[in-house]
């Protein structure tokens, strides 16, 4: 299907909602039925029909058609934020006794799942380097059950060979997972490459508005009925009917806020390569990106989000920094139209500050929509703040 036939036109039968350009919003806990039989067959299967609306619901469906087909996938479920769409993805997945194989530095939520929740129930897991396919080779048990892919990852962007990993797991059975927050459907898309699971935060680029927390988990329709049937109903995290319509909202834009997103992103990576006060700048598909040929192989674009490492030797110079921008805000998450900021000192106690780690030194900046100037005269500002203080 073509992309602006997906966005603006798959699945809104607008004949039956007074021909409204806008798809409506169906803002109801329950549906009614003429029959004793009608209503015995919704019983009999829900995952087909509207009961409930935490089940399945108008809107709701619509979102679902057209994220699963950006996606590739046969079907998809929404859910309330992207840590639920994790927490049902992998559940469905494991049992007592099962081994995960992760890549390090996934998403937090998806950390404590592994290192908090699921040992309770005798699920255990391994932390990899997922840069090289022979670290999944190796970590491989007799009863690892699913392999928990993030790539890029939000922070360093290290990358996993999508195609290469699930060639792999499906010699050995094993379910793959990928979260695919970072590049959304549009610039990357997992199933595509052969992942069972694709998982997405819609919080972040689907709604573009930062006004949404939701999720979104893709695949065959097998899997996500099976989903639906079981954690999806049992953990009562789908997405409500107005929050989905704003979803449908942001989609109609997603394309062009991306396609300008990616072109300032450059510049803003080229202005802050080129600083005497940057020591380094990490984004996927810059050249001196380690992992550059598999960006280019496996991604279409880079959106907003980059690293980069202050030249500094105290904790006070990088909250100087930070406290001196007036248009880049401090705030969690991406995707929205304000760009936003978040040093690494502010996860961790100032007496644990090393400025011989360049981690510590380091600062995740996602670009928004703003023009590129605008931006680069805030950065600009954080700078001086450096200077006097040095």
């Amino acid at each position: 299907m073509d992309l602006s036939y997906i966005l603006n036109e798959y699945a809104e039968e607008r004949e039956h909602y007074f021909r409204a350009v806008a798809p409506p919003i169906v803002q109801t806990s329950n549906f009614a039925f003429e029959t004793v039989d009608d209503l015995r067959k919704s019983f009999e299967d829900e995952y087909s029909t509207w009961l409930y609306s935490r089940g399945l619901n108008p809107t709701v469906e619509i979102l679902r058609k057209k994220l699963a087909a950006l996606d590739a996938a046969e079907d998809c479920l929404v859910f309330n934020s992207g840590a639920a769409a994790i927490f049902a993805a992998v559940l469905a997945n494991v049992k007592s006794g099962d081994h995960i194989i992760s890549v390090q530095g996934v998403y937090t939520w998806a950390r404590k799942m592994f290192e908090e929740i699921l040992p309770r129930f005798n699920v255990t897991h391994s932390y990899i380097d997922g840069t090289e396919v022979s670290n999944f080779v190796n970590a491989i048990q007799p009863n690892t059950t699913l392999i928990y892919l993030e790539t890029p990852n939000s922070w360093t962007f290290d990358l996993q060979d999508l195609t290469a990993v699930a060639t792999l797991a499906k010699q050995h059975n094993i379910v793959t997972i990928c979260d695919n927050s970072y590049c959304t459907p549009i610039y990357q898309k997992p199933i595509e490459l052969g992942i069972d699971l694709s998982i997405q935060s819609a919080t972040k680029y689907i709604s573009g508005h930062s006004d949404v927390v939701a999720g979104v988990l893709s695949g065959s329709k097998q899997m996500i009925e099976r989903i639906f049937n079981s954690e999806y109903m049992n953990i009562g995290s789908g997405i409500q009917p107005f929050n989905a319509w704003l979803l449908l909202r942001g989609l109609r834009t997603l394309p062009i806020r991306l396609e300008k997103i990616t072109k300032t992103t450059q510049e803003i990576v080229d202005f802050l390569q080129n600083h005497s006060l940057v020591e380094q700048v990490i984004y996927p598909l810059d050249p001196s990106f380690k992992q550059v040929e598999l960006a280019k192989q496996q991604m279409s674009g880079g959106c907003g989000l980059l690293t980069f490492m202050l030249k500094v030797d105290s904790v006070e110079q990088i909250e100087n920094f930070c406290n001196a921008l007036k248009h880049v805000l401090m705030a969690v998450s991406w995707g929205g139209y304000e760009s936003l900021i978040i040093p690494k000192c502010a996860t961790m106690g100032k007496n644990q500050f090393n400025k011989s780690d360049v981690w510590h030194k380091s600062l995740r900046l996602y670009v928004g929509l703003e023009e590129a100037d605008y931006i680069i005269k805030d950065l600009e500002n954080g700078f001086l703040a450096i200077s006097s203080t040095s």
